[in-house]
């Protein structure tokens, strides 16, 4: 079955740094625990191993004490973040080369961190998250050559994940270089070329501002007045090129417009499950990037998880988002019949 996850780090993205205080692990772990309906809960929960939720410094004894606690609330482990930023301790993906050294430093750390989750059990499933860790900003000034180096970073950190048995996945967002658009995520999966070790990350908020060609005008697919038979045919497109990809999704909903808090630049707005302004079927939009021709699930994706970066604290601190939350995440997974 469909396993079921929430996201720890909408309790650092986007927090502190002049905006809204951090919410701890342990509060959001509580709050996912407390979600209910009709007497079902959440499976498990993806990380970041960022401070201060979880450091990527701990040795293999806390990472295990660390594994125990969690496990004893209920819940497996499944995808973690690997913490490759530059204010983390890593670097960006088309930076110098000792930049890029550390972005791949990070990425060996985390596959370590996520092999010891393996070993205690806790974490049965699910990918290490990457991105370029820059703008699209810097990228602009030399698309060709910084496309070029995040490409051998990537193939680079594929291969470390290789040898940690770990498969990444790459998140496409707008606020990323070189993956702030549908054809260039697409671009970056073809030239590294690895499917067994680097995978695209969708995420229903970011990859429907990909439709609208924010950061990338270029590679719009729809114009602002669409109409809903224009929108399904670009939806088509797009997940057509990289759903095959996809080896990590995450539920969102959306209403069109980018936001950013904290240190996180701006990026597409994830809004509450029930938002009265989202624009997108999200059961049906998940179909299409889970699914396959044949109605498999692809690419062994094992579980989905709930993305709420960047909520206000006074939402993610109500218990009935998560209860919403859940229950969309049964209709997607009673939809697909997972």
């Amino acid at each position: 079955m469909l396993q079921l996850h929430n996201s720890m780090w909408p309790g650092i993205v986007g927090k502190g740094e002049g905006s809204e205080p951090i919410l701890s692990l342990d509060r959001m772990v509580q709050l996912t625990r407390d979600a209910q309906v009709e007497h079902q809960g959440f499976d498990g929960i993806d990380l970041n191993i960022m401070d201060p939720h979880v450091s990527i410094s701990l040795n293999k004894d806390e990472i295990l004490r660390f594994a125990d606690g969690i496990q004893e609330r209920g819940f497996n482990i499944g995808s973690i973040g690997a913490p490759i930023w530059p204010g983390t301790g890593g670097g960006s993906a088309m930076g110098s080369q000792e930049e890029r050294q550390r972005f791949l430093d990070k990425v060996k750390q985390t596959c370590q961190f996520g092999q010891v989750l393996r070993e205690h059990g806790i974490r049965k499933y699910g990918s290490i998250r990457i991105d370029s860790a820059d703008s699209p900003a810097h990228w602009a000034a030399d698309p060709a050559a910084n496309m070029k180096k995040i490409i051998n970073t990537f193939t680079e950190a594929a291969k470390i994940a290789g040898d940690y048995g770990e498969r990444l996945a790459a998140e496409g967002e707008i606020c990323w270089a070189g993956m702030h658009s549908w054809y260039h995520n697409l671009e970056l999966m073809e030239a590294v070329g690895m499917p067994e070790q680097l995978g695209f990350q969708a995420d229903l908020a970011h990859t429907y501002l990909f439709l609208l060609g924010y950061n990338a005008d270029e590679h719009a697919l729809v114009g602002k007045d669409y109409d809903e038979d224009e929108f399904w045919e670009a939806y088509g497109k797009m997940t057509q090129s990289l759903a095959p990809w996809t080896v990590d999704f995450h539920v969102a909903q959306s209403n069109g417009t980018v936001f950013g808090s904290g240190s996180h630049d701006k990026t597409g707005r994830h809004c509450p499950a029930d938002a009265p302004d989202g624009k997108l079927d999200v059961v049906k939009c998940a179909r299409y990037w889970l699914l396959d021709e044949q109605g498999q699930v692809r690419n062994n994706i094992q579980h989905i998880c709930w993305d709420g970066c960047m909520f206000p604290n006074a939402t993610l601190e109500n218990q009935e988002t998560w209860n919403k939350v859940l229950a969309l995440m049964l209709e997607i997974r009673k939809d697909i019949g997972a």
